[in-house]
Protein backbone atom coordinates (compact mmCIF):
# COMPACT_ATOMS: atom_id res chain seq x y z
CA UNK A 1 0.00 0.00 0.00
CA UNK A 2 1.14 3.30 -1.45
CA UNK A 3 0.38 6.60 1.07
CA UNK A 4 1.48 10.02 -0.06
CA UNK A 5 2.52 12.20 3.02
CA UNK A 6 4.36 15.25 4.51
CA UNK A 7 7.44 14.45 6.18
CA UNK A 8 10.20 16.04 8.81
CA UNK A 9 13.79 15.92 7.17
CA UNK A 10 15.25 18.49 9.68
CA UNK A 11 14.19 21.85 10.94
CA UNK A 12 12.27 24.07 8.84
CA UNK A 13 12.72 20.83 5.91
CA UNK A 14 9.15 19.20 5.01
CA UNK A 15 8.55 17.08 2.00
CA UNK A 16 5.64 15.87 0.53
CA UNK A 17 6.25 12.43 -0.62
CA UNK A 18 4.66 9.05 -1.81
CA UNK A 19 6.54 5.83 -0.73
CA UNK A 20 5.36 2.17 0.52
CA UNK A 21 3.94 1.33 4.17
CA UNK A 22 5.08 -1.58 5.60
CA UNK A 23 2.52 -4.62 5.56
CA UNK A 24 0.24 -4.41 8.64
CA UNK A 25 1.52 -7.07 11.14
CA UNK A 26 -1.70 -8.97 13.34
CA UNK A 27 -1.65 -6.29 15.91
CA UNK A 28 -2.02 -3.51 13.96
CA UNK A 29 -4.50 -1.88 11.57
CA UNK A 30 -4.52 0.03 8.22
CA UNK A 31 -6.02 3.94 8.34
CA UNK A 32 -7.25 5.93 5.73
CA UNK A 33 -6.62 9.03 6.78
CA UNK A 34 -9.48 11.66 5.46
CA UNK A 35 -8.46 14.80 7.77
CA UNK A 36 -5.85 16.13 9.89
CA UNK A 37 -6.44 19.51 11.65
CA UNK A 38 -3.22 21.44 11.72
CA UNK A 39 -1.52 22.73 15.09
CA UNK A 40 0.57 24.97 16.47
CA UNK A 41 2.68 22.43 18.47
CA UNK A 42 3.53 20.79 14.94
CA UNK A 43 4.76 24.16 13.97
CA UNK A 44 7.19 23.87 16.94
CA UNK A 45 8.26 20.40 15.92
CA UNK A 46 9.27 21.49 12.46
CA UNK A 47 10.85 24.70 14.01
CA UNK A 48 13.36 22.93 16.43
CA UNK A 49 13.34 19.49 14.08
CA UNK A 50 15.89 17.37 16.36
CA UNK A 51 16.37 19.53 19.61
CA UNK A 52 11.84 19.43 19.92
CA UNK A 53 12.07 16.10 22.51
CA UNK A 54 9.47 14.33 20.71
CA UNK A 55 11.37 14.48 17.61
CA UNK A 56 13.43 11.67 16.78
CA UNK A 57 17.64 12.67 16.21
CA UNK A 58 17.64 10.24 12.84
CA UNK A 59 15.15 11.86 11.37
CA UNK A 60 17.19 12.86 8.26
CA UNK A 61 17.68 9.44 7.31
CA UNK A 62 14.33 8.05 8.97
CA UNK A 63 11.83 11.04 8.33
CA UNK A 64 8.75 10.89 10.51
CA UNK A 65 5.09 12.06 9.58
CA UNK A 66 3.41 14.89 11.03
CA UNK A 67 0.36 16.04 11.91
CA UNK A 68 -1.27 14.47 14.90
CA UNK A 69 -5.34 15.65 14.84
CA UNK A 70 -6.20 12.80 12.82
CA UNK A 71 -9.67 11.24 11.85
CA UNK A 72 -10.29 8.31 9.52
CA UNK A 73 -11.39 5.14 9.03
CA UNK A 74 -10.08 1.31 8.92
CA UNK A 75 -9.16 -0.27 5.58
CA UNK A 76 -7.42 -3.31 7.08
CA UNK A 77 -7.50 -4.58 10.02
CA UNK A 78 -4.51 -7.35 11.84
CA UNK A 79 -5.74 -10.94 12.51
CA UNK A 80 -5.53 -10.59 16.39
CA UNK A 81 -7.92 -7.65 16.25
CA UNK A 82 -10.58 -8.22 14.54
CA UNK A 83 -13.02 -8.95 17.02
CA UNK A 84 -12.76 -5.16 18.04
CA UNK A 85 -12.27 -3.40 15.25
CA UNK A 86 -13.69 -3.34 12.06
CA UNK A 87 -13.23 -2.28 8.40
CA UNK A 88 -14.76 0.85 7.53
CA UNK A 89 -14.98 1.88 11.70
CA UNK A 90 -14.21 5.79 12.04
CA UNK A 91 -11.59 6.02 14.73
CA UNK A 92 -9.81 9.08 16.08
CA UNK A 93 -6.12 9.21 17.52
CA UNK A 94 -4.98 10.57 21.03
CA UNK A 95 -1.27 11.24 20.41
CA UNK A 96 -0.02 11.43 24.08
CA UNK A 97 1.25 7.83 24.73
CA UNK A 98 2.65 8.95 27.54
CA UNK A 99 5.90 7.00 26.68
CA UNK A 100 9.45 7.24 28.72
CA UNK A 101 11.20 8.42 25.21
CA UNK A 102 8.19 10.95 24.55
CA UNK A 103 7.50 9.83 21.18
CA UNK A 104 3.90 10.29 20.18
CA UNK A 105 1.84 9.90 16.82
CA UNK A 106 2.40 12.84 14.58
CA UNK A 107 5.79 13.90 15.85
CA UNK A 108 7.89 10.60 16.05
CA UNK A 109 6.92 7.79 13.66
CA UNK A 110 7.71 6.84 10.35
CA UNK A 111 4.52 5.27 8.99
CA UNK A 112 1.64 7.28 11.44
CA UNK A 113 0.69 11.02 11.05
CA UNK A 114 -2.24 12.70 10.15
CA UNK A 115 -0.68 14.56 7.32
CA UNK A 116 -1.50 11.13 5.48
CA UNK A 117 -3.11 9.41 2.87
CA UNK A 118 -2.59 6.17 4.43
CA UNK A 119 -1.40 5.24 7.83
CA UNK A 120 -0.15 2.39 9.76
CA UNK A 121 -1.76 2.17 13.67
CA UNK A 122 1.36 0.18 15.29
CA UNK A 123 0.63 -1.87 18.28
CA UNK A 124 1.51 0.35 21.28
CA UNK A 125 -1.02 2.93 20.05
CA UNK A 126 -3.44 0.50 20.49
CA UNK A 127 -2.69 -0.96 23.13
CA UNK A 128 -2.58 2.04 25.48
CA UNK A 129 -6.25 3.15 24.39
CA UNK A 130 -5.29 5.82 22.16
CA UNK A 131 -6.88 4.56 18.91
CA UNK A 132 -10.70 5.04 19.72
CA UNK A 133 -14.05 4.90 18.02
CA UNK A 134 -15.99 7.68 16.73
CA UNK A 135 -19.27 8.30 15.66
CA UNK A 136 -19.71 11.65 14.33
CA UNK A 137 -21.27 13.14 11.67
CA UNK A 138 -18.35 14.70 10.06
CA UNK A 139 -14.56 13.91 10.15
CA UNK A 140 -13.05 17.69 11.42
CA UNK A 141 -15.02 17.18 14.67
CA UNK A 142 -12.73 13.74 14.96
CA UNK A 143 -9.24 15.67 14.18
CA UNK A 144 -10.52 18.72 16.56
CA UNK A 145 -11.17 16.08 18.80
CA UNK A 146 -7.20 16.39 20.13
CA UNK A 147 -7.07 20.31 20.42
CA UNK A 148 -10.88 20.32 22.13
CA UNK A 149 -9.09 17.34 24.21
CA UNK A 150 -6.28 19.54 25.33
CA UNK A 151 -8.82 22.09 26.75
CA UNK A 152 -11.28 19.81 28.37
CA UNK A 153 -8.18 18.80 30.36
CA UNK A 154 -7.15 22.01 31.28
CA UNK A 155 -10.76 22.98 32.67
CA UNK A 156 -10.35 19.47 34.45
CA UNK A 157 -7.28 20.60 36.16
CA UNK A 158 -8.33 23.78 38.00
CA UNK A 159 -9.10 22.71 41.42
CA UNK A 160 -9.84 24.19 44.62
CA UNK A 161 -9.79 23.79 48.39
CA UNK A 162 -12.43 24.26 51.52
CA UNK A 163 -10.10 25.78 54.04
CA UNK A 164 -12.31 25.12 56.80
CA UNK A 165 -11.33 21.18 56.19
CA UNK A 166 -8.98 21.51 53.34
CA UNK A 167 -11.34 19.15 51.05
CA UNK A 168 -10.50 19.86 47.16
CA UNK A 169 -12.72 19.59 44.09
CA UNK A 170 -11.46 19.12 41.05
CA UNK A 171 -12.58 21.28 37.91
CA UNK A 172 -13.66 24.73 37.11
CA UNK A 173 -15.80 26.26 39.56
CA UNK A 174 -19.53 25.33 39.24
CA UNK A 175 -21.41 28.98 38.34
CA UNK A 176 -18.29 30.46 38.54
CA UNK A 177 -15.97 33.01 37.07
CA UNK A 178 -13.53 32.29 34.47
CA UNK A 179 -11.20 34.37 32.37
CA UNK A 180 -9.49 33.05 29.13
CA UNK A 181 -6.45 35.64 29.27
CA UNK A 182 -5.24 35.78 25.24
CA UNK A 183 -8.22 33.46 24.36
CA UNK A 184 -9.61 34.57 20.66
CA UNK A 185 -7.25 32.19 19.24
CA UNK A 186 -8.49 28.41 18.35
CA UNK A 187 -7.33 26.87 21.89
CA UNK A 188 -8.75 29.77 23.53
CA UNK A 189 -12.83 29.62 20.99
CA UNK A 190 -12.33 25.71 21.77
CA UNK A 191 -11.62 26.38 25.74
CA UNK A 192 -15.10 28.62 25.45
CA UNK A 193 -17.48 26.44 24.18
CA UNK A 194 -16.03 23.75 26.71
CA UNK A 195 -17.14 26.48 29.31
CA UNK A 196 -20.20 26.68 27.83
CA UNK A 197 -21.14 22.90 27.08
CA UNK A 198 -19.53 20.94 29.28
CA UNK A 199 -17.72 23.11 32.44
CA UNK A 200 -21.22 24.62 34.30
CA UNK A 201 -19.14 28.23 34.71
CA UNK A 202 -21.76 31.09 35.56
CA UNK A 203 -19.06 33.67 33.28
CA UNK A 204 -16.59 33.68 30.94
CA UNK A 205 -14.28 37.01 30.14
CA UNK A 206 -12.00 36.45 27.03
CA UNK A 207 -9.18 38.90 26.53
CA UNK A 208 -7.21 39.20 23.81
CA UNK A 209 -4.97 42.40 21.71
CA UNK A 210 -6.33 41.51 17.98
CA UNK A 211 -9.92 42.87 17.40
CA UNK A 212 -9.74 40.68 14.46
CA UNK A 213 -9.28 37.61 16.38
CA UNK A 214 -11.86 39.30 18.98
CA UNK A 215 -14.32 39.65 16.32
CA UNK A 216 -13.86 35.91 14.92
CA UNK A 217 -14.81 34.51 18.30
CA UNK A 218 -17.75 36.72 18.66
CA UNK A 219 -19.09 36.05 15.49
CA UNK A 220 -18.45 32.12 15.49
CA UNK A 221 -18.53 31.43 19.53
CA UNK A 222 -21.46 34.32 20.19
CA UNK A 223 -22.59 36.14 23.62
CA UNK A 224 -25.95 35.11 22.62
CA UNK A 225 -24.88 31.24 22.25
CA UNK A 226 -23.76 31.01 25.54
CA UNK A 227 -26.97 33.68 27.07
CA UNK A 228 -29.19 30.85 25.61
CA UNK A 229 -27.25 27.98 27.95
CA UNK A 230 -26.84 29.91 31.09
CA UNK A 231 -23.55 31.98 30.62
CA UNK A 232 -22.72 35.38 30.73
CA UNK A 233 -19.77 35.94 27.56
CA UNK A 234 -17.41 38.55 27.41
CA UNK A 235 -14.47 38.95 24.55
CA UNK A 236 -12.60 42.24 25.80
CA UNK A 237 -10.03 43.72 23.62
CA UNK A 238 -7.46 45.19 26.64
CA UNK A 239 -4.63 46.83 24.41
CA UNK A 240 -4.73 49.83 25.04
CA UNK A 241 -5.76 49.46 28.75
CA UNK A 242 -3.77 51.65 31.11
CA UNK A 243 -4.81 48.65 33.82
CA UNK A 244 -6.36 45.74 32.07
CA UNK A 245 -6.30 44.12 35.36
CA UNK A 246 -8.24 46.34 37.55
CA UNK A 247 -11.03 46.63 34.28
CA UNK A 248 -11.32 42.82 34.91
CA UNK A 249 -11.38 42.86 38.64
CA UNK A 250 -13.96 45.31 38.13
CA UNK A 251 -16.03 43.14 35.53
CA UNK A 252 -15.81 40.35 37.73
CA UNK A 253 -17.12 41.99 40.71
CA UNK A 254 -14.25 41.16 42.94
CA UNK A 255 -12.39 38.26 40.74
CA UNK A 256 -12.09 34.83 38.82
CA UNK A 257 -12.54 32.03 40.61
CA UNK A 258 -10.44 30.35 37.50
CA UNK A 259 -8.02 31.33 35.11
CA UNK A 260 -6.40 30.41 31.76
CA UNK A 261 -3.31 31.55 30.38
CA UNK A 262 -3.41 30.95 26.69
CA UNK A 263 -0.16 32.90 25.81
CA UNK A 264 2.99 31.94 27.28
CA UNK A 265 3.63 35.51 28.31
CA UNK A 266 5.16 36.09 31.89
CA UNK A 267 3.24 39.31 32.56
CA UNK A 268 0.01 37.96 31.59
CA UNK A 269 0.49 35.03 34.32
CA UNK A 270 1.20 38.29 36.36
CA UNK A 271 -1.63 39.75 35.80
CA UNK A 272 -3.84 35.95 36.15
CA UNK A 273 -2.58 36.02 40.00
CA UNK A 274 -4.07 40.04 40.33
CA UNK A 275 -7.69 38.80 39.06
CA UNK A 276 -7.99 35.55 40.79
CA UNK A 277 -10.24 35.74 43.66
CA UNK A 278 -9.54 33.97 47.13
CA UNK A 279 -8.95 30.22 46.25
CA UNK A 280 -8.63 31.45 42.31
CA UNK A 281 -6.48 29.07 40.46
CA UNK A 282 -4.04 29.63 37.55
CA UNK A 283 -3.58 27.00 34.26
CA UNK A 284 -0.81 28.56 32.59
CA UNK A 285 -2.40 26.50 29.40
CA UNK A 286 0.31 27.94 26.72
CA UNK A 287 3.56 26.21 26.13
CA UNK A 288 6.29 28.22 26.03
CA UNK A 289 8.89 27.47 22.98
CA UNK A 290 11.82 28.08 25.58
CA UNK A 291 13.06 26.37 28.20
CA UNK A 292 13.73 28.92 30.51
CA UNK A 293 10.21 31.34 30.56
CA UNK A 294 10.34 32.90 34.07
CA UNK A 295 7.56 34.70 35.89
CA UNK A 296 6.41 36.05 39.03
CA UNK A 297 3.43 36.11 41.43
CA UNK A 298 2.47 37.56 44.83
CA UNK A 299 3.49 34.90 47.34
CA UNK A 300 1.77 36.66 49.80
CA UNK A 301 -1.26 35.88 48.08
CA UNK A 302 -0.72 32.36 47.68
CA UNK A 303 -0.55 31.53 50.94
CA UNK A 304 -3.06 33.68 52.92
CA UNK A 305 -5.69 33.85 49.96
CA UNK A 306 -4.93 30.67 48.63
CA UNK A 307 -3.75 30.29 45.01
CA UNK A 308 -3.38 27.58 42.97
CA UNK A 309 -1.30 27.34 40.47
CA UNK A 310 -1.54 24.45 37.55
CA UNK A 311 -0.23 23.74 34.36
CA UNK A 312 -1.78 21.19 31.80
CA UNK A 313 -0.40 19.98 28.41
CA UNK A 314 -2.12 17.24 26.06
CA UNK A 315 -4.72 14.97 27.09
CA UNK A 316 -5.78 11.34 27.83
CA UNK A 317 -7.95 9.21 26.68
CA UNK A 318 -10.25 9.45 28.84
CA UNK A 319 -10.31 12.96 27.30
CA UNK A 320 -10.99 12.11 23.90
CA UNK A 321 -13.68 9.85 24.81
CA UNK A 322 -14.87 12.76 26.91
CA UNK A 323 -14.60 15.32 24.07
CA UNK A 324 -16.07 12.66 21.79
CA UNK A 325 -19.55 12.07 23.52
CA UNK A 326 -19.85 16.10 24.24
CA UNK A 327 -19.52 16.00 19.72
CA UNK A 328 -21.94 12.86 19.25
CA UNK A 329 -24.37 14.91 21.74
CA UNK A 330 -24.35 18.04 20.21
CA UNK A 331 -23.44 19.79 23.93
CA UNK A 332 -20.40 21.62 21.79
CA UNK A 333 -20.02 23.00 18.44
CA UNK A 334 -17.15 22.42 15.86
CA UNK A 335 -17.92 24.71 13.19
CA UNK A 336 -16.74 27.70 14.74
CA UNK A 337 -13.31 26.62 15.39
CA UNK A 338 -12.66 25.95 11.41
CA UNK A 339 -11.38 28.90 9.49
CA UNK A 340 -9.66 27.58 6.84
CA UNK A 341 -9.28 24.39 4.35
CA UNK A 342 -6.97 23.01 2.56
CA UNK A 343 -5.31 19.58 1.01
CA UNK A 344 -2.52 17.40 1.43
CA UNK A 345 0.07 19.60 -0.89
CA UNK A 346 -0.77 22.87 0.75
CA UNK A 347 0.44 21.57 4.28
CA UNK A 348 3.92 22.67 4.57
CA UNK A 349 3.61 26.02 3.76
CA UNK A 350 0.67 26.31 5.82
CA UNK A 351 2.49 24.66 8.60
CA UNK A 352 5.93 27.54 7.73
CA UNK A 353 3.39 30.21 7.63
CA UNK A 354 1.78 29.25 11.33
CA UNK A 355 5.57 31.34 12.70
CA UNK A 356 2.74 34.32 12.17
CA UNK A 357 -0.71 33.09 13.63
CA UNK A 358 -4.46 33.96 11.32
CA UNK A 359 -7.44 32.49 11.66
CA UNK A 360 -8.40 29.78 13.99
CA UNK A 361 -7.99 25.88 13.44
CA UNK A 362 -7.44 24.69 9.94
CA UNK A 363 -8.51 21.24 8.17
CA UNK A 364 -6.69 19.29 5.73
CA UNK A 365 -8.28 16.97 3.34
CA UNK A 366 -5.56 14.59 2.91
CA UNK A 367 -6.89 13.21 -0.39
CA UNK A 368 -7.30 16.78 -2.25
CA UNK A 369 -5.42 18.77 -4.03
CA UNK A 370 -6.09 22.35 -2.59
CA UNK A 371 -4.61 25.76 -1.10
CA UNK A 372 -5.16 27.06 2.34
CA UNK A 373 -7.95 28.74 1.64
CA UNK A 374 -10.13 30.39 4.40
CA UNK A 375 -14.14 30.11 4.66
CA UNK A 376 -14.44 34.26 4.34
CA UNK A 377 -12.84 33.68 0.90
CA UNK A 378 -15.63 31.32 -0.49
CA UNK A 379 -17.92 34.33 -2.00
CA UNK A 380 -15.40 36.20 -3.68
CA UNK A 381 -13.84 32.83 -5.39
CA UNK A 382 -17.39 31.46 -5.84
CA UNK A 383 -17.54 34.30 -8.69
CA UNK A 384 -15.12 32.26 -10.52
CA UNK A 385 -14.89 28.71 -9.45
CA UNK A 386 -18.28 26.74 -8.92
CA UNK A 387 -16.65 24.33 -6.53
CA UNK A 388 -16.40 26.99 -3.95
CA UNK A 389 -20.15 28.78 -5.04
CA UNK A 390 -21.51 26.02 -3.59
CA UNK A 391 -19.35 25.51 -0.82
CA UNK A 392 -20.12 29.29 0.25
CA UNK A 393 -23.75 28.87 -0.48
CA UNK A 394 -24.05 25.82 2.07
CA UNK A 395 -22.04 27.55 4.57
CA UNK A 396 -23.81 30.85 4.65
CA UNK A 397 -27.09 28.82 5.06
CA UNK A 398 -25.07 27.18 8.49
CA UNK A 399 -24.64 30.54 9.79
CA UNK A 400 -21.39 31.12 8.09
CA UNK A 401 -19.78 27.80 9.89
CA UNK A 402 -17.97 25.19 8.25
CA UNK A 403 -20.54 21.89 8.72
CA UNK A 404 -20.47 18.70 8.31
CA UNK A 405 -22.61 19.39 4.91
CA UNK A 406 -19.73 21.29 3.17
CA UNK A 407 -17.61 18.73 4.03
CA UNK A 408 -18.96 16.19 2.13
CA UNK A 409 -19.71 18.27 -0.84
CA UNK A 410 -16.02 19.16 -0.82
CA UNK A 411 -14.86 15.65 0.04
CA UNK A 412 -17.07 14.28 -3.34
CA UNK A 413 -16.37 17.57 -5.66
CA UNK A 414 -12.80 18.49 -4.60
CA UNK A 415 -9.83 18.40 -6.83
CA UNK A 416 -8.02 15.09 -6.02
CA UNK A 417 -4.54 14.45 -5.19
CA UNK A 418 -2.39 13.14 -7.90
Amino acid sequence: MKTTAVRLYGAMDLRMETFELPKITEDEVLLKVVSDTLCASTYKAVKQGTSHKRVPADIAENPVIIGHEMCGELVEVGKNLQNEWKVGQKIVIQPALKLESGYDPGYSYRYIGGDATYAVVPKIVIERGCMIPYEGENYFSGSLVESLGCSLRGLKGFYHTDYTDYRRTDGAKKGGKLAILGGAGPMGIGAVELAIGYAGVGKVVVTDLDEARLDYARKNCSAEKAKARGVDLVYLNTKDMEDPAKALIELSDGGFDDVFVMVPVPALFTMAERICREDGCINFFAGPAVHELQGSLNLYRVHYDGIHVVGTAGSIPEDTVDTIRLIEEKKIETGGLISHILGLSAVAEAVYAMEKPSGAKKVCYTSLDLPLTAIADFEELGKTDPLFRELDKIVKANGGLWCTEAEKYLLANGPRLK
